[in-house]
């Protein structure tokens, strides 16, 4: 099998804009938004009307407990004390805090017109928890390619209730799939060099916390804009409850799957399948996770956290030619660089709240190495046969998705973000040695 193409994005820092992303950050700026609870409602509320106009906006308790928007309040507080964004990043930001908050207004309203879904059980899922960039995604794309688990899927996650009687815009397409597609196509058009790095295509199976992010809650803001105001208020504040909301997301697309049977989506038969699910998040919450999900098993991805640093804000930094008024790479990278120690320390810490017989540590060298045994090893402790096929199912997706096949970004962390990677390095040296992770070089 060839190499794939190797990609070195050198205008990090001054990046060579395209006409099409000139125009979208020149037009962004006749488009103001007000990052206030009161502002971001009302257009929750309007886009409700302008999709489903039977809904009653106007109905007490739209958006569930109060406590929503007083985090809602904390995140437009964050927002505004981002001065380097760009009005495009502002507009991007606002439009997902809107979505957000009319998710909320339906995942609420059908919870109270369906109780019964409360009843539904999501049995002993399989989780995968790693720092980003350490092949979560891919671990968790290789075993949702078996049949007989649900994961979820991008589209799904954006948007996890459907508007009511919302009609098709293109035959056989879900609306908000069709959403979700045109979004990815802006995107990849605008930033073509980021499916190398993480391709959010409409299929591709996502993380739950961007469920979470329906009760404003969970990290996800900070992969946004500059979120240090929230990233303290969330780290400060017990996850418990968003956990238990995001299994209450996860019921009602379990139940779904019965009721409103969709055709980008496996039909449920028989007994709901077993989730597969992953966040790095989980990285710091491992006590409610498992608490959240008493009978998951649970991967642990373990690689360089310097790796991890160059790959995080290397895409970070490149989606800021979007977002921010002129990107900062070193300082993309000295946010990301502290961010991953506080994940990491709070992993040694908590790892042994995880039972030994629910989990198993992956290390990435193997794991890329021979991703098959690691799914393998996994499968064992969940107690799931390997079958002839699952194992074809799972070949096939590898065969179609091989690393790399958009080409593979490589990073200097001196180079472009002014850190020495040996000197980053002794700040995991804990980490490291705990899980014995092997020590990478530029580029891996």
């Amino acid at each position: 099998m060839p190499d794939p193409e190797i990609i070195r994005i050198t205008d990090l820092g001054d990046p060579q804009l395209s006409p099409e992303l000139i125009s979208l950050r020149k037009a962004a700026t006749g488009f103001p938004v007000e990052f206030t609870t009161g502002a971001i409602t009302r257009a929750a509320k309007e886009r409700m009307g302008r999709h489903d106009p039977t809904f009653d906006v106007n109905r007490s308790g739209l958006f569930g407990n109060e406590d929503a928007i007083e985090r809602l309040a904390v995140v437009c507080s964050a927002a505004e004390a981002d001065t380097g964004m760009h009005a495009a990043g502002r507009v991007a930001v606002w439009l997902d805090l809107v979505r957000y908050m009319s998710n909320r207004a339906l995942i609420e309203d059908l919870l109270q017109r369906h109780p019964e879904i409360s009843d539904e059980v999501i049995r002993a899922p399989l989780i995968v928890a790693g720092l980003p960039r350490s092949g979560t995604t891919h671990l968790l794309n290789l075993m949702a390619a078996d049949s007989r688990f649900r994961s979820l899927s991008y589209w799904e996650s954006r948007e996890p209730v459907p508007f009511s009687g919302e009609e098709s815009v293109v035959d056989s397409e879900d609306p908000r799939f069709t959403r979700a597609r045109k979004d990815w196509e802006k995107t990849d058009s605008l930033l073509p060099l980021l499916k190398a790095m993480h391709a959010m295509t409409p299929e591709h199976i996502h993380e739950e916390v961007e469920l979470m992010a329906n009760d404003i809650a969970g990290y996800v803001f900070e992969w946004l804009f500059h979120a240090p105001l929230w990233r303290d208020y969330y780290l400060c504040t017990d996850q418990k409850p968003h956990y238990e909301y995001m299994r209450d997301v996860l019921k009602i697309l379990q139940w779904q799957d019965r009721v409103n049977p969709n055709p980008h989506r496996a039909p449920s038969l028989g007994e709901p399948r077993r989730w597969v699910l992953k966040c790095p998040q989980h990285l710091e919450q491992l006590p409610v996770l498992i608490n959240t999900f008493p009978d998951a098993t649970v991967a642990l991805t373990h690689r360089d956290p310097t790796s991890v640093v160059a790959s995080s804000a290397t895409m970070s930094t490149y989606g800021d030619r979007l977002r921010r008024t002129r990107p900062n790479p070193p300082a993309v990278a000295q946010y990301w660089a502290d961010r991953v120690q506080v994940l990491l320390r709070a992993c040694v810490r908590d790892r042994d709240s995880v039972p030994a017989d629910q989990s198993v540590d992956v290390l990435f060298h193997e794991f890329m190495a021979d991703d098959l045994a690691t799914v393998e090893r996994l499968y064992e402790v969940a107690d799931i046969e390997m079958t002839a096929d699952a194992r074809g199912q799972l070949e096939a997706y590898l065969n179609a998705n091989r690393r790399g096949k958009h080409g593979r970004v490589v990073t200097d962390l001196k180079e472009d973000f002014g850190i020495d990677r040996d000197e980053l390095r002794s700040r995991y040296g804990d980490y490291m040695s705990r899980f014995d992770v092997l020590a990478e070089g530029m580029g891996e």
